[in-house]
């Protein structure tokens, strides 16, 4: 006669649960731009045509804010890309977004212009202050926006651009370049040729000269 056997029962088997998949990383737009760059470099055509798209609203933009006339802001935007597609097989990994390297190009044309011609900054504030106007987007960092910046982005219209085009030469472009190009203190110094503390500087002093200037319903 067989007997019958009894079997132990094992520890209990915790329930399995699916471990999910990471979540994708963030594009990185810096090393985005950069990889459009060795593609162009590497004779990818199209290549150049997307830096173009990509960067082209904010190179527009900060010329605008410089001379104040849309059709010299293009003809200069028009050379800046030019003077780029020229020289995209020179340029090397610099550490920061190529947006600064196009804008350090533009910088300088705007430079030879204002020495060629001695004009007086007009700013053409409804070119400036409407969204829908071509060119308008902002290039650069986007992230959060600090305090500094908050102050500069509360009212984009008229009455700020008057103020930021009263502005010294200098305080005006680091004004430009760090809160509306939304460059960092370390591009911005790079792209004016200074030094980081010398920015920190003008940037303080622009800021308190806004304050100055802005109407209280602006402040």
């Amino acid at each position: 006669m067989s007997l019958p056997i009894a079997v132990a029962a094992g520890p209990a088997r915790a329930p399995l649960y699916a471990v999910p998949d990471p979540a994708p990383a963030a594009p990185d737009p810096t090393a985005e731009g950069w990889d459009l760059v060795h593609a162009a470099q590497g004779g990818d055509r199209a290549a150049f045509g997307r830096l173009y798209d990509r960067y082209v609203d904010g190179v527009y933009r900060y010329v605008l804010l410089r001379v104040g006339d849309r059709h010299l802001a293009e003809d200069v935007t028009s050379e800046t890309f030019l003077r780029a597609l020229r020289r995209i097989t020179s340029i090397s990994y610099q550490g920061r977004d190529v947006g600064a390297w196009f804008t350090t190009i533009a910088r300088n044309l705007v430079l030879d212009h204002v020495k060629s011609s001695r004009f007086r900054l007009e700013v053409v504030t409804d070119e400036i202050a409407d969204p829908t106007t071509p060119g308008a987007a902002v290039a650069g960092a986007a992230g959060s926006l600090g305090p500094e910046q908050q102050v500069i982005s509360r009212d984009t219209g008229d009455e700020l651009v008057r103020c930021i085009s009263d502005l010294g030469d200098d305080q005006r472009e680091c004004v430009i370049l760090r809160f509306i190009q939304g460059y960092s203190v370390a591009e911005t110094a790079r792209i004016m040729d200074r030094g980081e503390g010398a920015v920190k500087a003008l940037q303080h002093r622009a800021i308190r000269r806004l304050a100055k200037l802005l109407p209280d319903t602006l402040r």
